[in-house]
């Protein structure tokens, strides 16, 4: 009789504690369709197992790391002996059998990712029934996927600073990414050049001055102009120049001097009408926009 092979599922806490030899170091929490997980691990093999989300795992950058480590992996059943550099990183997708050692005491970050963000983003540009990764050892490095980890690790690292639509920004374009260079069929683009319509740029821009206090996410913005996540930060791009994430902090941070110096509410009150996680976060990105903290700039 088979044995019933192992199920890792990232979204359960403490996911990996009885396959690894210690436990996670660094772990995201609340993020829709991705989790994080930074682990530090002696030498080491892990049991054969499957994951219930498409996995990416990257060897980070530090001076404090080796430059590389060595390995073996093994995907879908075939066997693929790693030198494992800097920045490199391997791809799993959902429910294939995988199995790895490290020869060298390391670190390591997992990202899990639902299979239903690649359906959601990909819905204009590929057939649901075949988006289908494929498999990546960890022999190469990737520049877009070794940025998104950093600024997701940051993000980790500083409680959300950037707040949820940093995430859905983040996740849109790994998405993206991964369906133009890791997916069986290639995605069909269609090409828009002349971004979202006046009144659907008026909707959504309208959308957002009313809700600055609320974590804006990049899907409820979407579905106002009835586009997929991928097509409507594209087209909101080319109408405004900026992304929708650039834009909000800049509405907020506008709306932020107008109070300051229109009426009587503290600092720490204007940060949570405007959208700021708190006061601390809205004096870093005024003081980045305008040069001067909110509290220089009612000294002055």
């Amino acid at each position: 009789m088979l044995e019933k092979a192992i199920k890792l599922d990232y979204r359960q806490p403490n996911a990996a504690d009885s396959l690894l030899p210690q436990p996670s170091v660094l772990s995201s929490a609340g993020w829709r369709n991705l989790h994080l997980e930074v682990f530090q691990q002696p030498k080491f093999e892990i049991a054969e197992h499957q994951h219930t989300t498409h996995v990416i795992a990257y060897a980070p950058t530090s001076a404090n790391l080796p430059l590389c480590s060595t390995g073996e992996r093994w995907l879908d059943g075939k066997l693929y002996h790693e030198t494992r550099k800097q920045g490199d990183c391997a791809i799993i997708p959902a429910q294939i059998s995988h199995r790895c050692n490290w020869n060298t005491s390391v670190e390591f970050i997992v990202l899990a990712i639902e299979p239903i963000l690649l359906k959601q983003i990909g819905q204009d540009l590929v057939a649901a029934d075949h988006i289908e990764l494929i498999p990546q050892c960890m022999s190469q490095s990737d520049a877009l996927i070794q940025g998104i980890f950093i600024t997701l690790r940051q993000e980790v690292e500083l409680s959300k600073f950037g707040g949820d639509l940093l995430i859905d920004s983040l996740q849109t374009t790994l998405a993206i990414h991964l369906l133009r260079n890791y997916c069986v069929t290639k995605p069909k683009l269609s090409s828009y050049s002349q971004g979202l319509s006046q009144s659907a740029l008026r909707q959504v821009t309208q959308y957002i001055h009313e809700h600055l206090h609320q974590d804006l996410k990049l899907i409820e913005l979407s579905t106002i102009t009835q586009l997929s996540p991928y097509y409507f930060l594209r087209l909101f791009k080319q109408s405004m120049g900026i992304t929708p994430h650039q834009y909000i902090l800049q509405c907020r941070l506008e709306q932020a001097k107008y109070l300051l110096q229109s009426s009587e509410m503290s600092i720490a009150e204007i940060a949570a009408r405007t959208g700021f996680s708190d006061q601390s976060h809205l004096t870093r990105c005024f003081k980045r926009r305008f040069g001067v903290t909110p509290k220089q700039l009612l000294q002055d």
